[in-house]
């Protein structure tokens, strides 16, 4: 496996997270989780955040939402368990319902 030790980590830290999801999908997410402003993050806690993201904006209306006017935070709550649904589709066993991702938001 090439790349930084990092890179590796993100690679490793998704294959056991969403086991089953898409290859499109694979290098979205991983794409996202090496952005420069996660670079501070532990490696699965960066591929967490954009995990959640990547699902939320490829997978579900929140961008509509958004564009209708909807805050944020009202907008994830709206596609809260569609994302679940797709990150459990993929194998995932945690959850965005449990809150864990308001760490670090990477997206609007």
């Amino acid at each position: 496996m090439a790349g930084t030790k990092r890179q590796q980590a993100i690679r490793r830290a998704l294959r056991a997270l969403a086991p089953g999801i898409p290859l499109a999908d694979a290098e979205a997410v991983i794409s996202l989780a090496e952005r420069r402003h996660m670079k501070d993050l532990p490696p699965s806690t960066a591929l967490w955040l954009a995990l959640g993201s990547h699902v939320r904006h490829s997978h579900t209306d929140y961008d509509r939402l958004l564009g209708e006017g909807y805050d944020r935070d009202s907008a994830r709550f709206f596609v809260v368990e569609e994302t679940d649904a797709v990150l459990s589709s993929w194998g995932c066993q945690r959850s965005v319902a449990d809150g864990e991702e308001a760490e670090t938001p990477i997206d609007a």
